[in-house]
């Protein structure tokens, strides 16, 4: 959990300082632009993190197959959950935090998407 919650602060605070660079004119196309490299840029970081899930979950031979771990890991993060791989007793409470930790980065991303959108529209309104 330590580790995704630091893959995703790096990445959040990398994105802000780039953010807070850029020129916020209201220009339609370099903000759907923005809009989807910043995404594109939460979305890597949400699978690097997912891929860490599922890597230690194969390190640790509770999933042994690597593609098996990933597909786990990457249902269990985005709190899917289609249940047809599961992990073995005594393991149960890993999925439990993977998903909680899912749940909590996926929502810090999305604040962060809507604060750069709402600084956006606020610069857009005061220029007007």
């Amino acid at each position: 959990m330590a580790i995704s919650v630091g893959i995703h602060a790096i990445g959040i605070v990398w994105a802000m300082q780039r953010t807070r660079s850029l020129s916020w004119t209201p220009k339609y196309f370099p903000w759907v632009r923005r809009f989807v490299r910043l995404a594109a840029w939460i979305v890597l970081l949400h699978l690097i993190e997912i891929f860490v899930w599922g890597a230690f979950y194969s390190w640790q031979q509770a999933i042994p197959q690597l593609a098996d771990a990933l597909y786990f890991s990457a249902a269990t993060y985005t709190t899917t959950g289609y249940g047809d791989i599961v992990l073995p007793a005594g393991w149960h409470l890993f999925s439990t935090a993977e998903s909680l930790t899912g749940i909590l980065m996926c929502g810090w991303s999305t604040g962060f998407f809507f604060a750069v959108i709402h600084r956006i529209y606020e610069t857009d309104h005061r220029a007007a």
